[in-house]
């Protein structure tokens, strides 16, 4: 019996198991409710109110705050005898590594197919919204952390749940807390090993496959595909040993590295088409507020932007403070002001680009998506960069890659934390983990399992329920820990050195 046919037979007793969950669980969470001719999924809703609420009830943080928020990333705030693992910047970097990849190259291709070019607009606003909603989450992360004997940081939902609402609501708000708290553990988990780790692999396997003559050329056979996975699951396997240490040491090289490949590439398409860019921001614009050509009209626009934005930049789902948690510093607020960044990187630059690059080229193959053709979101992407670069596919491949890669280390972090609130924290424990992830990273080249990422997609926007839930009950501590931060901000540019009660109060909650 061949591979490909082992695998085809694992595939298909798979997806015949899992299908009938993955439809169910996905009904619930992704329902939708008709509006205006078009419609809204209730999780999209769910995540745009948060942003909505957080950036009132913060006086719009994101937009106030926005320089702090730069000085604190070079460093300018930094305590460098504080707990934790690693600098601003490094945590900044591991969690952006687990939001960017394929959905910034093929989910806005499909955005703007479906929903026109006016979903930039609308995707853009999401975006900003969702920087709040980071900002809350990221310094409820940091501030109920819990900091090893070993120097080792853990944070999280997991951790900020029971803490948090056990602070805030006694002995019940606790139990509640620790509810939440392991449904969030198992969504993670589930979600690392499938969706950030099986896909990333899968599909950053087919687009090398793409590049290299298909089906036919040297990696299509299956022993090219073990090969890949194999690659890939080393590297990982490698990574994922040194901790966050070392996945922070690879991000902060590897995510500015694969973002200025992806944005000079964009750039180049719209320096060379630099006469188009006025007509299509004003097409953007225009298309965002005219019904006329959009599926749904200007509600369709809105809906699909928002939800190519919510589900790119993960803003409320709880995954993000993982990574952010493992920070060093005394002031929670501090790595929140950092982490609103994130939205704005993932969805505000690296999204919009995809779009502007989509609408100035105009390629055919969009043509063709928007007259109800099947047309995959890469192919939509590059085809617009090969207009200017005839070699773009090989750019592309090496933007995939990497963005793949990255997602992986990053998933396999937040994973490995999932599984040690669940299972402990022993040497044995985490071994485990790390060989069945490594282990499902070799499998990603060879199995498709749609059907099990689909769950895994449900069960991640499942998790947006559970956290966000909590996040509304904890807002006024993270109100307290913000005026905290800005007064030590305040006292250190009048020359002070802002060390006072306040940190002493954040570092014992850590």
């Amino acid at each position: 019996m061949s591979l490909e046919s082992i695998t085809e037979n694992v595939d298909e007793a798979v997806s015949g198991f899992f299908e009938p969950i993955a439809e169910w669980l996905g009904e619930i969470v992704f329902y939708a409710v008709p509006v205006g001719g078009t419609d809204l999924p209730l999780i999209v809703a769910w995540l745009v109110v948060a942003g909505l609420v957080f950036t009132g009830w913060f006086g719009l943080v994101q937009l106030r705050k926005f320089r702090l928020a730069i000085d604190v990333v070079r460093g300018k705030y930094d305590d460098k005898d504080s707990a934790g693992e690693v600098n601003h910047f490094q945590a900044l970097t591991a969690a952006v590594s687990g939001t960017v990849g394929l959905g910034n190259i093929a989910g806005v291709a499909v955005a703007v197919s479906i929903g026109g070019a006016g979903a930039t607009f609308w995707m853009i606003l999401c975006g900003l919204l969702g920087m709040a909603t980071k900002f809350v989450e990221v310094t409820l992360g940091v501030k109920y952390r819990e900091v090893h004997a070993d120097g080792t940081v853990s944070g999280g939902p997991m951790h900020y749940l029971p803490k948090g609402l056990g602070e805030r609501f006694g002995k019940n708000g606790r139990t509640f807390g620790k509810v939440l708290a392991v449904l969030a553990s198992i969504m993670i988990l589930f979600f690392g090993l499938f969706g950030g780790n099986l896909f990333q692999v899968n599909q950053s396997y087919a687009q090398l496959v793409s590049v290299t003559g298909g089906e036919d050329g040297a990696m299509g056979s299956s022993a090219g595909a073990l090969f890949f996975g194999i690659l890939v699951a080393a590297l990982v396997g490698i990574v994922l040993l040194g901790g966050i240490r070392s996945i922070a040491s690879v991000t902060s090289r590897l995510i500015p590295a694969m973002a200025g490949i992806y944005i000079a590439a964009c750039l180049v398409v719209i320096l060379v088409n630099v006469t188009a860019v006025p007509g299509a921001i004003g097409t953007i614009i225009e298309g965002a507020f005219n019904p006329e050509g959009v599926a749904g009209g200007v509600l369709g626009a809105l809906i699909i932007g928002f939800q190519r934005a919510a589900f790119s930049n993960e803003a409320g789902l709880g995954s993000a403070p993982i990574a952010h948690s493992a920070v060093k510093t005394k002031h929670p607020a501090s790595e929140g002001l950092v982490a609103l960044l994130e939205p704005f990187i993932d969805t505000v630059v690296i999204c919009t680009m995809t779009a502007l690059t989509i609408v100035i080229a105009n390629p055919a193959s969009w043509d063709e998506a928007r007259d109800g053709e099947s047309i995959g979101g890469v192919t939509i992407t590059s085809d617009a960069f090969e207009t200017v670069l005839p070699w773009f596919p090989y750019v592309l491949t090496v933007a995939v890659l990497l963005f793949a890669i990255s997602t992986v280390l990053t998933w396999g972090y937040y994973g490995l934390k999932a599984w040690t609130y669940l299972f402990g924290r022993s040497r044995t424990s985490e071994t485990v983990f790390k060989s069945l992830y490594t282990l499902l990273a070799v499998s990603g080249s060879l199995l498709t399992l749609q059907t099990l990422i689909d769950l895994a997609d449900a069960v991640l926007f499942s998790l947006a329920v559970v956290n966000i839930i909590g996040l509304y009950l904890l807002a006024p501590v993270v109100k307290r820990e913000l005026d905290a931060f800005l007064a030590y901000v305040r006292t250190r540019k009048a020359g002070g050195t802002g060390e006072d009660k306040n940190d002493e109060r954040s570092e014992a909650t850590v």
